[in-house]
């Protein structure tokens, strides 16, 4: 009961979000924190293998899915040295940290702690940068850093981890060959699991049964990952790019039916993600002596998390076009603002707080790091998060003129229109066909050839596209008022309705732009 609370509570604050416009992790956190100090509230604690099962598996996944290969290998280079250089130095900086201003707190103890903090969450960052309309490199490049940052920090964590609790038998040399072999393994396991399920999926033809498959993949990926002891997060990311690459070899069915459950079970999953990241606020601190020391010895350490970003980024940036010639013919000089704004959305989530929370009672210092843990968390979401879309409008940081964009796509849309008139050619020569239907046929594909120019010449005015799509939607929704009326007076049964409503939908759906 209680958890059906807790998610239709989320539910209801990330809709009011959403009917003002605001950040909905936002005030999903804050919310979450107000609630945890009202009287009678039950305390929610995190299982950090069920959060990292039932609940990052899917997000991990559905972003995968929706992420551009071509964009992401584009950028490996840039993605790299932020999903694995960025984690491991920030793990080393804020361990430092922690340690100099905290004493008392192990070393190994506070690099646990550097570990857990360093991989960003980027589901608040690129919700924002997208609304805002950011540049689509720095969009490629948050996603992709969110996509492979985890298993590094994963890794380092088992590392430190093992130092804090006296396993001698593992160094660091050790972790860094384990990192390499587990990165590999999993990206081997994704793949593998990808081919098999694409060429399982082209050979049932059933949509439902296509998309139910796919439902089962994040989790198939992650356990086969883990069970063959590699990374099974870089398993999910492998097998996510590989069949959202070949989803258009895919039935319409299927991907209709995919893009809408995974854009529920998004909405579900961060609702509850964000709602629990606040509502442990009262779980935390009862369970740790909080002084002005302590205190303070937060915000330093909070300070060090959102510097070694900036700090890594410039030079990262920067460094490598000045040694090679190579990078600088092949990519784009980087943009200051732009790397400001990516330095800036280094907002941590529910991978951080899922760490803390598998950290053994006998560890040295666990309370401390926990509490610190939740601190970075909460205070990078919403000091940072708050202060995004500011700082990227104050920058004037935003999208490329989509001009040429919408060139190519005039280009390739009249290459196409023209094939499709073609095959419709070929498959009408000594075909007994009316030639009211063969006309039809020929101006939808006209229609579609002729859309994109039009939105190319006319954008001061609404084009005849734009006029189209909006009277053909009108006549739908006419069409489905009457067999509406027609159901409530029992002249159809409501099969007869569900059929034809899914028609109408699907045309709807067609005509429907971003």
């Amino acid at each position: 009961m209680e958890l059906l609370l807790l998610l239709a509570g989320a539910l209801a604050v990330a809709a009011a979000a959403r009917r003002f416009d605001w950040p909905a992790p936002l005030l999903l956190v804050a919310v979450g924190l107000a609630v945890s100090f009202v009287p009678g509230v039950p305390e929610f604690r995190m299982d950090p293998e069920l959060v990292l099962v039932l609940v990052l598996s899917p997000l991990l996944y559905s972003a995968a899915l929706d992420s551009s290969y071509l964009d992401i290998k584009a950028n490996i280079r840039p993605i790299g040295l932020l999903a694995v250089g960025l984690v491991l130095a920030s793990t080393v900086a804020v361990g430092v940290v922690a340690h100099m201003v905290l004493p008392g707190l192990p070393l190994a103890s506070a690099l646990v702690l550097g570990a857990v903090v360093a991989p960003p969450d980027a589901v608040a960052a690129v919700s924002i940068g997208r609304k805002l309309g950011l540049p689509r490199r720095a969009m490629t490049l948050l996603t992709g850093e969110s996509l492979g940052n985890d298993a590094t920090a994963l890794t380092a964590f088992k590392v430190a981890l093992a130092a804090a609790t006296g396993v001698a038998a593992f160094s660091w040399t050790t972790g860094i060959v384990t990192l390499l072999v587990t990165s590999v393994g999993g990206v081997l396991v994704g793949l593998v699991l990808g081919v098999v399920v694409h060429k399982i999926r082209l050979r049932l033809g059933d949509g439902l049964l296509e998309s139910a498959l796919g439902m089962l993949v994040p989790f198939a990926a992650y356990l086969l990952g883990e069970e063959v002891h590699t990374s099974g997060v870089l398993a999910i990311v492998a097998a996510g790019l590989y069949l959202g690459h070949n989803a258009p070899a895919a039935g319409y069915a299927t991907r209709l039916q995919e893009t809408a459950v995974w854009q529920s079970v998004d909405m579900l999953l961060e609702s509850l993600v964000f709602a629990l990241i606040g509502l442990q606020m009262r779980t935390i601190v009862s369970s740790v002596h909080i002084d002005g020391g302590l205190l303070a010895a937060s915000g330093l350490v909070l300070l060090a998390v959102i510097a070694i970003r900036f700090v890594w980024m410039f030079p990262s940036a920067y460094v490598p076009r000045w040694l090679s010639p190579r990078i600088r013919r092949r990519e784009a000089k980087p943009s200051w603002r732009q790397l400001t704004v990516i330095s800036w959305a280094g907002m941590r989530g529910v991978v951080s707080l899922a760490g803390a929370a598998a950290i053994p009672l006998t560890m040295p210092g666990r309370d401390v790091v926990v509490l610190l843990t939740f601190v970075i968390t909460v205070g990078t979401l919403l000091l940072q998060g708050m202060t995004l879309p500011l700082l990227i409008r104050r920058l004037g940081v935003r999208a490329e003129d989509g001009q040429d964009r919408v060139l190519a796509e005039a280009q390739v849309q009249s290459t196409a229109a023209r094939a499709a008139v073609d095959r419709l050619d070929e498959l009408l020569d000594g075909d007994d066909v009316p030639e009211h239907v063969a006309a039809k046929l020929r101006a939808l594909a006209q229609h579609r050839g002729n859309a994109v120019w039009e939105r190319l010449g006319r954008q001061a005015q609404e084009n005849p596209a734009a006029a189209f799509r909006r009277l053909r939607r009108e006549m739908l929704a006419a069409e489905r008022a009457v067999f509406v009326t027609a159901r409530d007076r029992g002249e159809i049964d409501d099969e007869i309705l569900r059929q034809v409503q899914r028609e109408l939908d699907l045309e709807e759906a067609a005509l429907a732009r971003e």
